[in-house]
């Protein structure tokens, strides 16, 4: 377990969930019941508190101060629900553990299936915590900055109406001209999200790199690429086109219009999230997660044949 906390501190943990699918409220109110009668302090969002309606939980504002002394956050709910909670957790560091109740889930940790005992492992402090790359992003017009962000999946340069025309760099060199609907900046954690919708690779978490992948465009070349984590990935609108919009994570936007240039690169701030030890679902290698998740057929697999 990694934890700031002395050991005469009270845990905390601050609970949040989806609370547009019933499955997800009465997941928390099973979360917070557990957690409280372990005798940790539970934190609930105001925004989030009279659906969840646990009594003897804390009930905090969606700030940092919510954060203060925490030792995790526990999500419940889909990736988006995740992405929302990491916008709280990223600038104070702390660590994040979701439980899928969403379609793939592919941050969450835990199945609801596995709650009960993915509660125990907080309880016990069975767990370690894993960074993740995220990027930082700005857009520029004419040298002055009209949107500065971050990433934790992916930003991706959108078309508005029509097709975009752009033109991608990597490292203060132009790499090509697209008709496109879009492209994609994506970390490993982001490969298995949009950009794998848009064609591109899976990268496995621990492989720092960052990928850059057109997204339905019209040309010859128009590949994903993998590049250096070190490199600085740009794209650029075509001036006398049409605008676009700039998308971080499916949950910020800001317009891009015509001359507009957005730079991606790697952030010094990861999002850092929690790996449950000893429960089976879970803590697995990023091939079962893999395989678990897109439901992939590995029947007739048998492994390295050892001699009798």
């Amino acid at each position: 377990m990694n934890t700031k906390l002395t050991a005469n501190t009270k845990r905390t943990v601050l609970v949040t969930a989806h609370t547009g699918r019933v499955a997800a409220v009465e997941s928390a109110r099973l979360v917070t019941n557990r957690l409280i009668g372990a005798g940790l302090n539970v934190r609930v969002l105001d925004s989030e508190a009279e659906e969840i309606g646990c009594a003897g939980a804390e009930v905090v504002p969606e700030n940092r101060a919510a954060l203060d002394e925490a030792e995790m956050i526990i999500v419940l709910g889909g990736d988006g629900t995740l992405l929302r909670a990491a916008e709280l957790a990223r600038p104070v560091g702390v660590p994040l553990l979701g439980v899928n109740l969403g379609h793939v889930g592919f941050l969450a940790e835990a199945e609801v299936e596995d709650l009960a005992a993915a509660v125990d492992r907080v309880v016990e402090g069975r767990y370690d915590v894993e960074e993740r790359m995220t990027v930082d992003v700005v857009a520029r017009l004419n040298g002055s900055v009209i949107a500065e962000t971050w990433a934790l999946n992916e930003a991706s340069v959108e078309k508005v109406d029509r097709m975009l025309e752009v033109v991608a760099e990597i490292d203060g060199r132009p790499l090509s001209r697209w008709g496109c609907d879009g492209v994609i900046c994506a970390t490993p954690t982001g490969s298995t999200a949009y950009a794998f919708s848009a064609g591109g690779p899976v990268v496995w978490p621990e492989v720092e790199a960052l990928l850059l992948v057109p997204n339905s465009a019209h040309a010859l070349f128009a590949r994903p690429l993998v590049v250096s984590p070190r490199s600085t990935l740009a794209v650029e609108i075509v001036p006398g086109t049409g605008p676009g919009v700039l998308w971080c994570d499916g949950r910020r936007r800001f317009d891009v219009p015509p001359a507009a240039r957005v730079e991606v690169r790697r952030s010094a701030v990861p999002v850092r999230l929690a790996r449950l030890l000893g429960v089976e679902t879970t803590g697995a290698p990023f091939t079962d997660r893999l395989v678990a998740k897109f439901e992939l057929p590995v029947e007739g697999w048998r492994g390295r044949v050892r001699p009798p």
